[in-house]
């Protein structure tokens, strides 16, 4: 599937969040629960992320030029970071408006129906949070992954805000309510932590995982073992979808070029089809300089 098409699944994204700020919104109007509110108000989260993920995904689609010559992945990283900023935002309003209601608390109505519309916002997320992670796995789409791993979290936000408002229902002991909101807003603030971190990261040229690095290193190591060459200098970093390898492979000061650059090649040609998106770069020297 070519890059540009993955926007697709950025729309699907946004009808789902626009799908569930409804849905959750008519929920907090008919319990007045605050911890409803809260939810809602993290669905408005997840729109923003949906509308900068699409436009990341055309920004990193586009081929590289003059003044980009790896390309635009590195778009994603911004992405990762404003999400994770609208996601401070939220939380610091949840916990506002949960701290207001802790100190003042007010009666819950007509739980049950709005139960049920929250579970049906949930079921909706559910749905579109597995299917983002699939596809951004599939296809090494950072942005996907992380919005589909943002959907979940919310999930399981839903999951919370759902069992605290039922145990109201049950207890009748209202300070419960804005006590799982304020929960729901540390959660948030740990997803954004988590967002930023890894937009900064990125942005640093980061090495790829380590078990990333190990597949490359296997194919590197097995043509040590296969024609007495050696390597040094066995570097990485990933940007965006995209990951490079730097390798500095020496051989015998009596190999022609043309053996040398074929092994090499060979190596490039590997490593790149069993790490998908990447880039080798190879220094080649004799054992002896």
């Amino acid at each position: 599937m070519e890059r540009e098409n993955l926007t697709r699944y950025a729309w699907l994204s946004i009808a789902a969040a626009i799908i569930t700020i409804t849905l959750k919104t008519a929920a907090y109007w008919f319990t007045g629960s605050v911890g409803l509110l809260s939810d809602a108000l993290e669905s408005l989260i997840n729109l923003a992320a949906a509308i900068v993920a699409l436009f990341t995904l055309k920004i990193a689609a586009a081929p590289a030029d003059d003044d980009h010559a790896f390309g635009h992945d590195k778009a994603e990283y911004f992405s990762s970071g404003i999400e994770g900023t609208l996601i401070f935002l939220a939380a610091l309003s949840i916990a506002y408006a949960a701290f207001q209601r802790l100190l003042a608390p007010q009666p819950l109505e007509q739980l049950g129906i709005g139960l049920v519309i929250s579970g049906i916002a949930t079921a909706v997320n559910l749905s579109v949070g597995l299917l983002l992670i699939r596809v951004g796995k599939k296809h090494h789409s950072l942005i996907l992954e992380a919005d589909g791993h943002h959907l979940m979290t919310d999930v399981w936000t839903s999951v919370g805000v759902i069992i605290g408002v039922a145990l109201v229902s049950l207890t009748g002991w209202l300070r419960l309510d804005p006590i799982v909101a304020i929960l729901v807003a540390v959660n948030i603030i740990w997803t954004g932590y988590g967002l930023i971190k890894r937009s900064v990261l990125g942005l640093m040229d980061t090495v790829v995982a380590p078990e990333i690095q190990f597949i490359a290193e296997e194919v590197l190591q097995k043509y040590v073992e296969k024609n007495g060459i050696t390597y040094e200098n066995f570097r990485s970093r990933q940007s965006g979808m995209k990951k490079f390898f730097y390798v500095d492979i020496q051989f015998p000061n009596d190999w022609t070029i043309y053996k040398v650059h074929e092994i090499a090649d060979h190596i490039e040609i590997e490593i790149r089809e069993k790490v998908p998106n990447s880039t080798v770069f190879s220094h080649l020297e004799p054992f002896e300089k």
